[in-house]
C-alpha cells in the first residue's frame, strides 16, 4: 500500500484585512472583547474579485511552485469547501480549468465545514493506495464573508476568508500519511449551520435565509470532547503519547477550544501552530493555512510528526497523522 506524501504547500489570503477596531465601528464590540473570548484581532476579507475559485486557485499555484511541479502532473483534484462559487460546478473543476489542466484528471469538492481540508486530505490519501495515482492537488478554501450577518456579533468577528493547499505525492521514505480519521454525527444539526438559499420556495432574499447561525456554547463543549477522542484515537494507533509529536496544526477556531483539547491531551502550547489572531476562523482553509505558514517559517521540518484537527458543523471532526 502507498503512502502520501507532503512535498509542497502553498496559501492566498485577501488583500483586505479587517480589524477588530473596524468591527467595533459597525457593530456593539470591542477589541477586548473579541480577543478575551476567541483571541482573534484580524482577519481577512474577500473583495468581489476574490471568489472562492480564485483564492482555491492561487493557493494551488503556489503549492505547486513549492513543489516544482507542473499542474499538467495532477492526477486527482479534491478542494474542501462549503462556500462555493456555484451551485455547479464544482470548485475543483473550475482550479483545473484555471490551471490550464487538460489531462481529463478527476476533480471535485467536498462539503465538510471546517473539517473540509481533514475530509479531503483523508479521502486523497485513498487514491495513493493504488498505482494509477501520484500527484494529488488537495485545497481547502471558504468565503466564509459570504454568509455572515453583520449585527450578529456572536458569529460575525469570528470569521475570516482565505484558502490553502498542499501537492501530495507518492511517498518513497517514511514520510507521509501515517492514519487518518474522519466522524460525523448529523444529529446536531441545529447548533451549526447555515441554510441554502434553496431552502426557502419561491425563493424570498428578504428572508436572508443563507446566514451562519450558531449556539456557541454547546458547540465549543462538542469540539473540546471530539477533538480529544480523535486525537487519543490517533496516537493509541501508533502506541505513540502526546510527548511524540513535534506539532499540532488544529482549524484555527477558537482560542479556548484549542487550549483546553490540547491540555487534556497533554500537548505543550509550544507545539501548537497558532494563526488565529490574524487570520480568524477561515473554516476548511485554516488547517492548510497554519501549514503554510508554519513550514515557511520553519517551524515544521522534514521528519517532524504533525497531527491536523479539525471540527466543524455538521457535526463533522477528525484528524491526521503523518511524517513531514
Amino acid at each position: 500500500m502507498h503512502k502520501a506524501k507532503i512535498i509542497g504547500t502553498g496559501s492566498y489570503l485577501p488583500k483586505k484585512v479587517v480589524s477588530n477596531e473596524d468591527l467595533a465601528k459597525r457593530i456593539e464590540t470591542s477589541d477586548e472583547w473579541i480577543k478575551s473570548r476567541v483571541g482573534i484581532s484580524s482577519r481577512h476579507m474577500a473583495g468581489s474579485d476574490e471568489t472562492t475559485a480564485f483564492m482555491a486557485t492561487q493557493a494551488a499555484k503556489a503549492a505547486l511552485i513549492d513543489a516544482n511541479l507542473s499542474a499538467e502532473k495532477i492526477d486527482l483534484i479534491v478542494v474542501g469547501t462549503s462556500t462555493p462559487d456555484h451551485f455547479m460546478p464544482s470548485t475543483a473543476t473550475e482550479v483545473q480549468a484555471n490551471l490550464s489542466i487538460t489531462n481529463c484528471c478527476p476533480a471535485f469538492d467536498i462539503s465538510a465545514a471546517c473539517a473540509g481540508f481533514i475530509y479531503a486530505m483523508s479521502v486523497a490519501n485513498q487514491f495513493f493506495h493504488s498505482d494509477r495515482t501520484q500527484n494529488v492537488l488537495v485545497i481547502g478554501v471558504d468565503r466564509m464573508s459570504r454568509l455572515l450577518n453583520w449585527n450578529d456579533r456572536a458569529t460575525c468577528v469570528l470569521f475570516g476568508d482565505g484558502a490553502g493547499a498542499v501537492v501530495l505525492q507518492t511517498s518513497q521514505d517514511d514520510s507521509g500519511i501515517l492514519s487518518s480519521n474522519i466522524h460525523a454525527d448529523g444529529a446536531k444539526k441545529e447548533l451549526l449551520y447555515a441554510p441554502s438559499m434553496l431552502s426557502h420556495a419561491p425563493y424570498d432574499k428578504t428572508r436572508q435565509p443563507h446566514f451562519l447561525a450558531m449556539h456557541g456554547p454547546r458547540v465549543m463543549k462538542s469540539a473540546v470532547t471530539k477533538l480529544v477522542s480523535c486525537i487519543e484515537m490517533l496516537l493509541s494507533e501508533h502506541e505513540l503519547t502526546s510527548a511524540d509529536i513535534d506539532w499540532v496544526i488544529p482549524h484555527q477556531a477558537n482560542q479556548r477550544i484549542i487550549d483546553a483539547a490540547a491540555q487534556k491531551v497533554g500537548i505543550s502550547p509550544e507545539k501548537v501552530i497558532m494563526t488565529l489572531e490574524t487570520h480568524g476562523n477561515t473554516s476548511a482553509a485554516s488547517v492548510p493555512l497554519a501549514l503554510d505558514v508554519a513550514r515557511r517559517d520553519g517551524r515544521v521540518k522534514k521528519g517532524d510528526l504533525v497531527l491536523l484537527e479539525a471540527f466543524g458543523a455538521g457535526f463533522v471532526w477528525g484528524g491526521i497523522l503523518l511524517r513531514y
